[in-house]
C-alpha cells in the first residue's frame, strides 16, 4: 500500500498517477500512499543532460519542470545547435527536447533553417559531429577551384574554396566545384580529308583555363567537352580548304586558324584559350613512302646541281689562269718554279738549264 521511493543525488523521479503526471521528486527518501497501485515513479539521471521519456508531452504541458529543466521545442523551420560543457555535442532537428539544469553547463542556439546556408563561427566543429550527416548537405571546395551555388535551381553566388554546409530538406541546394587551373585538351586522332583528297591523322593540343564559372555552368552541360568538340569541327573546317603541300609548307598559320575559331566559341562557354598548336601529323603508310622518295629526289637533283656549278666554277677558274700566264712569261716562270718546289720537297730533282727557258731544257727529272 505504501511505496518506498529513494531518489540519489545526481537523480530525479517522476511521478505518474493513472497515467498522468504529477509531480517531481528530488533527492531523498520518498513515502507514497498507493493502496490501488496507480502510481508509477521513473527514476531518471541527470548526469545525462537530456531528459528522455515517452510521455515528454505531459510531463512538459504539466508546468512542473520549470525549476529543474529548460525546455527547447524546435519547429519544422528550425534546427539547433547545442554546446556542452563548453564543447559542440550535437545537432537537434526540429522536435521538442528538455536538459536538465544545473548539472551540466547546457547551451542551445537555435538557428533558422529557412537560411539554406549555414554559416556559423564554428562550422569546423559542427560537421564533424554524427547529426551534421543526417542534417547537413557538407560540401568542400578544394584550393585553385571555385563552386557556384544554386539553390532551387537558381544560381545564388560563387563561392571561394572552403567548407560549406546546407540545411537538409529545407531546399535544394547544390553546389557545383568548377577547376580554375590551367588545362590541356589534347584533340588526338583527328581523321582529316585535305583538298587534294590525302586523309592524314592530326593531333591538336588546347591549352585553356576557365574565367566565368557560372557561364561554365550554365552555358554547357560540359564545357570541356564541348571546347574539345569545337576544336574537332576548326581542325576539319581548317584542313579541309587546304593543299597537302600548302599544310605542310606553312603549320603555323593553319594553327593560328584554329585558335582564332576556338577561341570566340571557348569565350562563350566562360573559358579562355591561352594556346592552340598542332602536336602530330600522321600520314598514311603509301603516302609517307611516296613523299620519302620525293624528297629524295629533290635533294638529289639539288645535290647534282651544287656538284655541276662547282665543276663549272673549277673550269672557268683553270681557264682564267691559262689565259693569265699565256699573257705574262714571268709569271708563267713563277709558276714553273713553284711546281719544281713542291716535287724537290719530296724527292730528288736534277735540271739542266738552258738559255731559251726552263720548260725547254730539261733534260734528266727524278
Amino acid at each position: 500500500m505504501i511505496q518506498r521511493v529513494t531518489i540519489r543525488s545526481f537523480e530525479q523521479g517522476l511521478v505518474f498517477r493513472n497515467g498522468e503526471f504529477t509531480q517531481i521528486l528530488s533527492e531523498g527518501t520518498h513515502w507514497i500512499f498507493d493502496p490501488l497501485r496507480r502510481v508509477r515513479v521513473d527514476v531518471v539521471s541527470r548526469r545525462e543532460p537530456w531528459l528522455v521519456h515517452d510521455k515528454l508531452d505531459l510531463i512538459v504541458q504539466s508546468g512542473r519542470l520549470s525549476d529543474h529543466a529548460a525546455v527547447v521545442d524546435l519547429k519544422d523551420n528550425q534546427r539547433g545547435l547545442v554546446w556542452i560543457d563548453g564543447r559542440f555535442n550535437r545537432i537537434l532537428a526540429p522536435g521538442m527536447y528538455v536538459y536538465w539544469l544545473g548539472s551540466r553547463e547546457v547551451q542551445v542556439e537555435v538557428v533558422n533553417a529557412r537560411e539554406v546556408r549555414l554559416q556559423h563561427d564554428d562550422l569546423k566543429n559542427i560537421v564533424r559531429v554524427g547529426e551534421a550527416a543526417r542534417l547537413l548537405d557538407i560540401c568542400q571546395i578544394p584550393r585553385n577551384c571555385c563552386g557556384v551555388l544554386f539553390i532551387d535551381g537558381k544560381y545564388v553566388e560563387t563561392v571561394a574554396p572552403g567548407r560549406y554546409a546546407f540545411w537538409k530538406e529545407a531546399a535544394d541546394s547544390r553546389l557545383v566545384e568548377v577547376d580554375l587551373r590551367e588545362t590541356v585538351a589534347d584533340v588526338g586522332g583527328q581523321d582529316v580529308m585535305t583538298a587534294d583528297k590525302v586523309t592524314l591523322r592530326l593531333n591538336v593540343v588546347v591549352t585553356y583555363r576557365v574565367t566565368d564559372a557560372r557561364l561554365a555552368v550554365m552555358t554547357a552541360e560540359d564545357p570541356r567537352q564541348a571546347l574539345y568538340r569545337e576544336a574537332q569541327l576548326a581542325v576539319r573546317a581548317i584542313i579541309g580548304t587546304r593543299e597537302l603541300d600548302a599544310f605542310l609548307a606553312d603549320k603555323d598559320a593553319v594553327a593560328r586558324e584554329i585558335d582564332e575559331a576556338v577561341r570566340l566559341r571557348a569565350t562563350e562557354l566562360g573559358l579562355a584559350v591561352h594556346s592552340v598548336g598542332i602536336r602530330d601529323i600522321i600520314l598514311p603508310g603509301e603516302m609517307k613512302d611516296l613523299m620519302n622518295k620525293v624528297t629524295e629526289a629533290k635533294k638529289a637533283a639539288e645535290a647534282n646541281l651544287i656538284v655541276r656549278r662547282e665543276e663549272t666554277a673549277a673550269v672557268q677558274s683553270q681557264a682564267n689562269t691559262a689565259r693569265l700566264l699565256a699573257e705574262n712569261p714571268t709569271l708563267m716562270r713563277l709558276r714553273e718554279l713553284e711546281v719544281l718546289e713542291k716535287i724537290a720537297t719530296n724527292s730528288k730533282l736534277h735540271v739542266v738549264l738552258g738559255e731559251k727557258g726552263l720548260a725547254d731544257r730539261i733534260t734528266n727529272l727524278l
